[in-house]
């Protein structure tokens, strides 16, 4: 059953809920709010601009543990080069900008509508969202964004426009800030390449609860 969301309530049905594919719920907003309340409790927009705001939030959760993190030999030697200069939410506007603009191998236009990068921006002046910048000769050649939920990173999108640079962003974020999980949403070869692997929702949502009493204050049960 998908549940349809008004703007005038914010609230979410219990994630257990959602269709085999993760779709949970259909509506609502992009407000910071709403936002919030849904990554607290494992779920997140994806959807297009010829399409409502679509909300999931799958029963087997990718993600990606920082102690499990696989580097290359040739990658370990590359950072060790210093050929990439690495920021911290130093330019999360151009990052999320990026990320909607890359071409992507067989998927035409972008999840990254407008509204949802103005409301991500938001996020970010909020403090809640944040980003990893990789920079070469003073050039913004990849990186990644997404959201803080206690321990959790919840990654949205990364981009590259140089070989290995979006790869040099997940493995500075794993190595230079304190998480206990990276969420990577669904599957791809690539992570899976990196270390990611498949755990269920009441695995995942155990590390977003973790000292947060209020996560679950506005999901109908």
């Amino acid at each position: 059953m998908i549940f349809q969301l008004s703007e005038d309530t914010i609230w979410f049905p219990d994630t257990e809920l959602a269709d085999e594919d993760g779709l949970l719920a259909v509506g609502g907003d992009l407000s910071p709010e709403r936002l919030i309340l849904a990554y607290k409790n494992g779920i997140f927009p994806w959807f297009s601009d010829d399409t409502p705001i679509l909300w999931y939030a799958p029963h087997e959760r990718f993600v990606l543990f920082p102690e499990k993190l696989k580097i290359s030999k040739s990658m370990r030697k590359l950072l060790e080069l210093g050929k990439f200069e690495i920021t911290f939410d130093a330019a999360f506007p151009e990052v999320i900008r990026a990320c909607a603009s890359i071409s992507r191998e067989d998927q035409l236009g972008t999840w990254i509508t407008n509204d949802m990068q103005n409301a991500y921006i938001e996020l970010f002046e909020l403090g809640f969202a944040h980003s990893v910048e990789v920079w070469e000769n003073k050039q913004l050649v990849g990186g990644l964004y997404g959201i803080e939920i206690n321990s959790v990173f919840c990654g949205e999108s990364m981009f590259s426009k140089v070989s290995n640079a979006s790869k040099a962003a997940l493995i500075s974020l794993c190595q230079n800030r304190n998480y206990k999980l990276i969420d990577c949403q669904v599957h791809s070869g690539h992570l899976e390449s990196l270390g990611a692997e498949f755990i269920n929702m009441n695995q995942f949502r155990d590390y977003l609860i973790k000292n947060d009493k209020n996560t679950n204050n506005n999901i109908l049960n």
